[in-house]
């Protein structure tokens, strides 16, 4: 089993970054794939960024440049490093977590365990 929480979320204007935080129970943080999704009032939770047991790195096209996942094994957390921020990043923030696996790493579904979300709301 593994708990998931976040933090960092907050009411920044648009153009100003956010640093956000998911820290992770359990032994073998390593070996999990970790995500970032987001849900926007009246939208479905979509897929924002994930890094992967190895390292590699996938984004929701509208925040690359502006968003960068890491994680620390070490530290059990996984980080979304969010810059010029805008109004439509304004949403809740999700850490996912999953084993290591081959499928589809932008797909909700296929993710084991959630956090309970961060605010994030980017003023214009």
């Amino acid at each position: 089993q593994v708990q998931l929480v976040e933090s960092g979320g907050g009411l920044v204007q648009a153009g100003d970054s956010l640093r956000l935080s998911c820290a992770a129970s359990g032994r073998t943080f390593s070996a999990y794939d970790m995500g970032w999704f987001r849900q926007a009032p009246g939208k479905e939770q979509d897929f924002v960024a994930a890094i992967r047991s190895g390292g590699s790195t996938y984004y929701l096209d509208s925040v690359k440049g502006r968003f960068t996942i890491s994680r620390d094994n070490a530290k059990h957390t996984v980080y979304l490093q969010m810059n010029s921020l805008k109004p439509e990043d304004t949403a809740v923030y999700y850490c996912a977590a999953r084993e290591s696996s081959y499928s589809s790493i932008y797909y909700r579904p296929n993710y084991e365990y959630w956090g309970q979300g961060t605010q994030v709301t980017v003023s214009s």
